[in-house]
């Protein structure tokens, strides 16, 4: 993993198909976890517009974040104002040819 500097946050970018559950769930916790050094976001190939209930119940439950969380393309973090991602993690075998 990339050493965190002080300069920015280490920026992290989940990935999966719907981008409905396992990806917003890896974003929310680990903008938690990450202590304000790493900032998360999560995105998919075939969004499906909304995010799994449950799953925002769960994290909720655990007291995460949940009020920024939404399901959105990869296309947003394609332009040239995008932030720069450090690490890109997939978390599912099907996300249309990453």
């Amino acid at each position: 993993m990339k050493e965190i500097s002080s300069q920015r946050p280490v920026n992290v970018l989940f990935l999966c198909t719907a981008n409905s559950a396992r990806s917003i769930l890896s974003e929310s916790i680990l903008n938690q976890v990450g202590g304000g050094q790493v900032r998360a976001f999560s995105a998919g190939s075939k969004p499906g517009g909304s995010v799994n209930s449950d799953g925002i119940k769960l994290l909720k439950s655990l007291d995460y974040p949940t009020d920024d969380l939404r399901s959105k393309s990869w296309d947003e973090f394609a332009g040239s104002d995008a932030p720069v991602m450090d690490h890109v993690i997939t978390v599912c075998n099907n996300c249309g040819g990453v």
